[in-house]
């Protein structure tokens, strides 16, 4: 693998972080600004809605420079909404601090995807995209629990300025790193949202939001399932999550492996299982070990589903890959919000806090049946092109019969 693509691991270790750390210092945050921690909450729901709209909006603004120069760019407005989170006097320019960097979120894994992607052989596309992504999955091993301590024992805003100061190492690895690819000519804003045309390409954006959505709907609330269900203390949900990161991190690999080799399939085994473990979930979460397990599955089905639903959006949409497979990255935020607001919906009912994962479950399953449908919409079209050029090809010519 390119060692280009380290640079752009960084960037993405970098944005994991800050987008999963505040999670851990909401309480710090809230008791500094003196407001509650719901509404300290809209630092999440802030930043997630960041990366829907920020997606397409930064994608289309880059048509018109390089995309290695865009990544640079989308690299410092991370940097410069971290600086401002950091310093800021009050809640609202804290909110304005988050959403900054969230604006680069989507578009540097979209444009990354695409880079990734043009750094190696058609066959091994997937594995490129995976290990780009190796970097987010790292940051729930690592960067968000070191986060987390550094802003409970020194301080958040330190917490913030380190996050800063990876963007910038980032960055500088990618301005030296990435080779400059030419911007591709003929290539306009008409032309990448012709991509949504492609009922094959929104086919797989459902699959995004449905599919990484069961996984949120259960790591959502697994604070209260943890501490109330299977009876861990507090202090053991920030190991839970690393146990969660871990599995992440193999799937991801895992994904990125497999789909290079059978893109479909990888799909229909991830999203099966990931249905399947969910539902177990409201059973294995009332024992530690079973539940610790299950934690690490969820993680690992999860996230094995992200290099391939990337791959086939980029597939799909060839030609004018950049904005779709930037609003797919805002899709898998759009599930994460989508699965939290029906968890807590089911959860409200009183159903109890291990209600989510069938939500889970079931939006797992939706996802497989939309995969389904794509590939027998995709082997439909095949025959049907067969047979077009069946009709089309001329006639061989009559071999003369042999005289005698």
């Amino acid at each position: 693998m390119p060692l280009a693509l380290l640079a752009l691991a960084i960037g993405a270790f970098g944005i994991g972080t800050t987008e999963f750390v505040i999670m851990g210092l909401l309480p710090e945050v809230a008791a500094d600004f003196q407001v509650s921690i719901p509404t300290a909450g809209f630092l999440v729901t802030g930043y997630a809605l960041g990366v829907v709209l920020g997606a397409p909006l930064m994608t289309v603004l880059g048509t018109r420079v390089t995309r290695k120069r865009m990544l640079m760019l989308l690299m410092g407005l991370f940097v410069v909404g971290n600086v401002v989170s950091a310093v800021a006097p009050v809640f609202g320019v804290m909110v304005a601090g988050r959403v900054i960097a969230s604006l680069a979120h989507g578009a540097f894994f979209g444009i990354g995807s695409v880079v990734a992607a043009d750094l190696v052989a058609p066959q091994k596309k997937a594995g490129a995209i995976a290990m780009m992504f190796t970097g987010l999955t790292i940051a729930n091993v690592i960067g968000v629990p070191l986060g987390t301590y550094i802003g409970q024992s020194v301080g958040w805003r330190t917490t913030f300025f380190v996050v800063a100061a990876l963007g910038v190492i980032g960055l500088l690895g990618v301005a030296r790193l990435v080779p400059e690819q030419p911007r591709p000519e003929g290539v306009r804003l008409r032309h990448e949202l012709a991509a949504f045309r492609n009922v094959q390409v929104l086919l797989a954006m459902a699959m995004t939001v449905l599919g990484f959505g069961g996984v949120f709907a259960a790591i959502t609330y697994i604070t209260p399932m943890m501490t109330e269900i299977a009876g861990y203390s507090a202090s053991c949900v920030t190991w839970l999550l690393v146990l969660f990161g871990l599995g992440m991190v193999g799937g991801n690999l895992l994904g990125g492996k497999f789909a290079d080799r059978h893109l479909m399939p990888m799909l229909y085994m991830s999203l099966g299982a990931l249905a399947v473990v969910l539902a177990l979930f409201t059973l294995t979460a009332h024992n530690k070990i079973a539940a610790a397990v299950t934690i690490v599955l969820i993680g690992g089905l999860g996230f094995a589903t992200v290099p391939p639903l990337q791959k086939r959006v980029l597939d799909q949409a060839a030609g004018a890959p950049t904005l779709a497979s930037a609003v797919n990255i805002g899709a898998f935020n759009l599930g994460n919000a989508l699965s939290a607001w029906l968890g807590g919906l089911v959860i409200a009912a009183g159903l109890g806090y291990t209600a989510p994962n069938w939500v889970g479950a079931a939006l797992a399953a939706s996802a497989l049946v939309l995969a389904v449908v794509s590939g027998a919409l995709e082997r439909r079209s095949k025959v049907a092109r067969g047979r077009l050029v069946a009709q089309h090809s001329p006639e061989p010519l009559a071999t003369p019969a042999p005289q005698r």
